[in-house]
């Protein structure tokens, strides 16, 4: 498993200037990955974040969610195209890149709630499940799987759990599921046994402490959690996902400091991690 960090602890939207000033730090300080958030259309260059994320040997993952105005459960066409062309440009970054996934809740903006009976929620699902289909296909075309992320139910009413996720990531030949340990810890009773369930289907995962700060300290059972990555044989990136840039505090609902700085944060965490999977695993 690599160990990598998403910019949003640093920040918010990503820009080249920051990266360029981000990047060798994190390889620095020893990580594999890097998260790379895409809020808006040309926030950042790609081509340029490709040469500089090689030349440090640094393993690229895109992170994306959708913005108040695209909606892939719409009625509206012109909704549903918008929204449609985000992911696929999002894709495209990923894979002039290099990042192998693009993760995230793609296919309504986190907030976005409504009640839902059981016929409701089949239908919504069995919509998600046919609009998806043609957005996977065109991606793994490239390379890259999109890896669905389930919220906690402050932020959505669809996709709160893995079985709910898997309901939609079954029928998507080619799409993947992204896992949190945030929502996680919300949502699932016993969060090895969601890791588990997800199984091959898991594409990347997401980690922070139960507060949503440093990973590591809190009450989540982190060697159950590890023990289940192996068990499953996850091979791909475990990424710090916090929340620090002044920009997000409100979106995020992050109302005091959630560790001394980004820095610390980071390193922090990484000498966590890096415990973790260095013990003896079973």
């Amino acid at each position: 498993m690599r160990i990598g960090i998403n910019t949003w602890a640093w920040a918010a939207p990503l820009t080249d200037r920051a990266l360029a000033r981000l990047a060798p730090r994190i390889r620095a300080w020893g990580f594999d990955a890097i998260e790379l958030t895409v809020q808006a259309p040309g926030d950042w260059d790609p081509g340029s974040a490709a040469d500089l994320l090689a030349g440090l040997e640094l393993a690229p993952a895109v992170c994306a969610g959708l913005l108040p105005e695209h909606d892939l459960l719409a009625d509206d066409a012109e909704v549903l195209r918008r929204t449609e062309e985000f992911v696929r440009h999002c894709v495209r970054v990923a894979w002039r890149v290099g990042a192998a996934v693009v993760a995230g809740p793609l296919y309504a903006p986190a907030g976005r709630r409504w009640l839902l009976d059981a016929d409701a929620r089949r239908a919504a699902t069995a919509r998600l499940v046919a609009r998806l289909r043609p957005l996977a296909d065109e991606a793994a075309g490239q390379g890259v799987t999109i890896a669905l992320e389930p919220l906690n139910r402050f932020e959505t009413s669809l996709l709160n759990t893995v079985g709910q996720a898997l309901e939609v990531v079954d029928g998507v030949p080619g799409l993947g599921l992204a896992l949190d340990t945030f929502h996680l810890n919300i949502e699932e009773r016993d969060l090895p046994a969601a890791i588990r369930l997800a199984g091959d289907h898991l594409a990347h995962v997401q980690v922070c402490g139960n507060d949503r700060g440093t990973p590591g300290g809190d009450h989540l059972d982190w060697p159950g959690m590890f023990d289940a990555l192996c068990d499953i044989g996850y091979g791909g990136q475990v990424n710090i996902e916090s929340f620090t840039a002044e920009a997000l505090a409100v979106p995020m609902s992050v109302w005091r400091p959630l560790a001394a700085d980004p820095d610390a944060l980071a390193v922090e965490g990484l000498a966590f991690l890096r415990g973790l999977t260095g013990r003896n695993l079973r």
